[in-house]
């Protein structure tokens, strides 16, 4: 059994990694749609794999651990 201590830094990581990834998904994001041109076809697939990890930083933000 985990103490409180121990699940205090367990939530704190998670919640830290969720930031990390909702901050890497928005730059990619941003990256994607600004350079469309040098891109070309590959828009659509980097832009739905930056809104994933968009979506993933947001749900370990939100999740809640026990």
């Amino acid at each position: 059994m985990m103490s409180e201590e121990g699940s205090f830094g367990l939530n704190t990581a998670e919640k830290f990694l969720g930031l990390l990834i909702l901050v890497v998904g928005g730059l990619a994001a941003y990256y994607t749609f600004t350079s469309t041109q040098a891109l070309q076809s590959f828009v659509g697939l980097f832009g739905l794999l930056s809104i994933v990890l968009i979506v993933a930083g947001i749900v370990l933000m939100t999740a809640k651990t026990e």
